[in-house]
């Protein structure tokens, strides 16, 4: 796909930092078309995520090929059935690579449940310490577990001298509310431009400018009107707009305040 066909991605002059997407699972176009595309939209930093013990080593991979790729090490609650110390270590040395710049992505899903909750919970709590450990921020994934990433969280904040991010956003407002104010930063992408998700707008409403980072999660959650096609790190300048439209700020100083907490955050 080349860029010529995306007639509707505005340009703006601030660059923008791409917090969280899956560079090693965008297979429909060649990673190096990828990359040049998201550049060509003022794409200017990407940060790749982990998510199993199988792709740990490739996202640090990616990230050493390519000087716009950072990358993450942690393993998602779907694979925490996976977890055990071998895995830890694993993370923790990954964690001194120079691309690293979090651990992530790390959290609690209740509503696929895809491992016991026994072990997400096992496996955040760890993964939580090893972030404190090294020194390093966090990329949180929680979907219908408010309560116990609340009371996770609150166990872990103060060690957490880097806090981190709370990555596509779709909880409740006080959710929202309590992690802001125990220092983290939200992060919206593609979700705030569906029909149907006027309950996340209201969240980006409520949430200072300056306390939001922008994502894709590409290959998932196109943002309108590119709905049906695979997402990719090109279409942030879509994403941007719609937030500062919902805020109602002018879209260079909103993107201005976004790329210094971006910056602030992972780099």
């Amino acid at each position: 796909m080349s860029q010529s066909t995306d007639n509707a991605i505005p340009r703006f002059e601030t660059p923008i930092v791409e917090t969280h997407c899956h560079l090693d699972y965008l297979d429909d176009e060649g990673l190096h078309e990828t990359l040049d595309a998201a550049r060509v939209s003022g794409v200017e930093r990407i940060v790749t995520i982990a998510v199993s013990h199988s792709n740990l080593d490739t996202v640090r991979q990616i990230a050493s090929e390519h000087k716009q790729v950072w990358c993450t090490q942690g393993i998602h609650p779907h694979e925490a059935n996976d977890w055990n110390s071998e895995v830890g270590a694993q993370i923790a040395a990954g964690c001194s690579d120079n691309r690293t710049v979090a651990v992530g992505e790390i959290g609690l899903d209740y509503y696929y449940d895809h491992a016991d909750r026994r072990a997400q919970a096992a496996a955040f709590d760890a993964q939580l310490a090893i972030a404190a450990e090294q020194d390093l921020p966090v990329v949180i994934h929680t979907r219908d577990a408010d309560a116990d990433t609340r009371a996770v969280l609150a166990n872990h904040s103060r060690a957490l001298h880097r806090k981190g991010v709370i990555h596509s956003f779709t909880s409740s407002l006080e959710l929202a509310e309590f992690c802001l104010d125990e220092g983290f930063v939200l992060g919206f992408n593609g979700i705030t431009t569906f029909a149907n998700a006027d309950n996340v707008r209201a969240v980006v409403a409520a949430t200072p400018a300056d306390k939001i980072v922008l994502e894709t999660d590409a290959p998932y959650l196109t943002p309108a009107p590119f709905r049906g096609r695979p997402n990719a790190p090109r279409y942030l300048p879509v994403i941007a707009a719609r937030i500062a439209d919902i805020k109602s700020l002018e879209i260079e100083s909103f993107l201005k305040l976004v790329r210094q907490t971006s910056h602030q955050l992972f780099f």
